[in-house]
């Protein structure tokens, strides 16, 4: 088996989770998440989500890129370089549609500060599942606790269409309408995970 790394991305709602769950199962690679997989990152995500507790877009793209750089080396890495395959509920494309398009925090910062992080470690493969955002907020309850839900109809817009730019600048990026049945969004999945030898 070759080792690979496939992230999944999208707006809250548009069924990521429930795909990058289901690929890692049915393949037997190891799932992972962020923020949070790391007992560091719980820490972190349990601060990031807090919605009563302040912060800068700057503060939180930073705690993202801690998470993100803890994770990389404590999970992500070790298993692709023992030849395993591993799975990502969210990995930097997240970042820059979220603290970047949807919080304003400057790209061109981000992609660097990035490289800090993570150096060129990049996914093989990041599956972007697109839905309108009205259908994600009709999917999930809405926590005023949760500092993203919290955010507004009109963050998680900018937050979506962040992540379409970023599709159409990265090769290794596929779009997945999340709209359709399930069963189509598992065909399209598949479909593309075959092009890298999933």
């Amino acid at each position: 088996m070759t080792a690979l790394f496939v992230a999944f991305e999208g707006i809250d709602g548009c069924g990521k989770s429930t795909q990058a769950r289901r690929v890692a199962d049915a393949a037997g690679a190891h799932f992972t998440f962020e923020p949070g997989d790391t007992a560091l990152g719980a820490t972190l995500r349990e601060r990031l989500l807090d919605a009563s507790q302040p912060m800068t877009p700057e503060t939180e793209a930073l705690l993202m890129l801690a998470d993100r750089a803890h994770h990389v080396a404590s999970v992500i890495a070790p298993r692709v370089e023992r030849g395993e395959r591993v799975v990502t509920d969210r990995f930097l494309g997240s970042t820059l549609a979220y603290q970047g398009s949807g919080r304003g925090v400057d790209l061109e910062i981000l992609e660097r500060a990035t490289e800090l992080a993570v150096g060129s470690y990049r996914p093989d493969l990041t599956l972007l599942i697109d839905i309108p955002v009205d259908v994600a907020h009709s999917r999930r309850t809405p926590d005023r606790r949760d500092r993203f839900e919290a955010a507004g109809i009109e963050f998680h817009e900018r937050v979506r269409a962040g992540f379409l730019t970023l599709a159409q600048r990265h090769d290794n990026w596929v779009v997945i309408d999340g709209a359709r049945d399930r069963a189509a969004v598992d065909a399209s999945v598949d479909d593309a995970l075959r092009t890298i030898g999933w």
